[in-house]
């Protein structure tokens, strides 16, 4: 049986590991030389490290309760704290979070939750943020945030039909691809290119002909160390449309580099986090991996480190 039906017949199993899968699947992108599949099945297997972009499916919602006090020792306990005051008051971030944990790291935090339904998270700092906001009269004592266990199982099952769905794909657009065994040589560059349209597609949306060159595009960088019109200006022509590119340049003009190998501040990193899904649903001109690369060699360029 070829790698690909063996993935396919193992994916559909009730009760079978995610584990043995999507080491078949790093093999099977491994002989397509697919390395935006190789990247993703990696990721989902070791975890997300903290400047990986992640799909939709691992960003999930939080629900928040506070405890309050009043005068004469009246108090609010548990009260719920609606989404809306949050991202009023603290940011819209706050309203979700990510996770980064490998899938066999998800599955025992399914396990820790299941009695309760939920798992806490820190959210003390918007002790301070909320305080005064909420209750007129009361202090802020306590905020607790809370993501279901529902929502951390539903990211396996996602994970679990992505590879169905991308096999099936790679099946139908390759068919080489159902041919390969473990001791099949690799894919040309045609069929190479093909699987990367395809897991991006898959994993991240439809996100336009500008992923198709995957993180082995060539990029040309004209950009001027510490001018930021040279940098607005790269990536205006890179698919970034001008306010966006112009607010990324005057964040990278007002803050230093966390380190001469990390080429992003934390207001970068907090734009990039906040406006990198516009490459997703086809707001900006390029699609995710030739982004992340063009804001990286953006900011490299005008610090001056490359």
């Amino acid at each position: 049986m070829s790698l690909l039906h063996q993935i396919q017949e193992s994916v559909v199993q009730d009760g079978s590991s995610l584990g043995p899968i999507l080491l078949k699947l790093r093999l099977l992108a491994a002989r397509l030389g697919s390395n935006d599949l190789e990247e993703w099945v990696k990721h989902e297997s070791e975890g997300y490290p903290p400047d990986a972009v992640l799909p939709e499916y691992r960003i999930i919602g939080v629900t928040y309760k506070g405890t309050f006090s009043g005068s004469f020792g009246s108090g609010i306990k548990n009260a719920p704290i609606p989404s809306i005051l949050i991202e009023k008051y603290a940011n819209e971030s706050w309203n979700s979070f990510s996770v980064r944990e490998s899938i066999a790291a998800v599955g025992e935090l399914v396990k820790v939750g299941a009695e309760g339904g939920t798992l806490a998270i820190d959210a003390s700092n918007l002790i301070l943020v909320l305080q005064g906001k909420i209750y007129n009269g009361y202090a802020c004592n306590d905020i607790t945030g809370s993501i279901s266990a529902v929502s951390l199982s539903e990211i396996s099952q996602a994970v679990r039909n992505r590879v169905l769905e991308l096999t099936i794909e790679l099946e139908k657009s390759i068919p080489a691809a159902a041919h390969i065994t473990f001791g099949t040589q690799n894919m040309d560059e045609k069929n190479a290119s093909k699987a990367r349209q395809i897991t991006q597609q898959i994993i991240y949306g439809n996100v336009g002909n500008a992923i198709s060159g995957g993180s082995e595009s060539t990029i040309n960088v004209n950009i001027q160390s510490h001018n930021k019109e040279s940098v607005i200006n790269y990536l205006k022509e890179s698919g970034i449309p001008e306010q966006d590119a112009s607010e990324f340049a005057r964040i990278v003009a007002s803050e230093a580099p966390s380190s001469p190998e990390e080429p992003f501040g934390k207001g970068a990193k907090n734009w990039i986090a906040s406006n990198l899904r516009k490459a997703v649903d086809g707001t900006w001109k390029v699609g995710v991996a030739v982004a992340t690369k063009v804001l990286t060699e953006a900011a490299l360029k005008y610090y001056g480190l490359e």
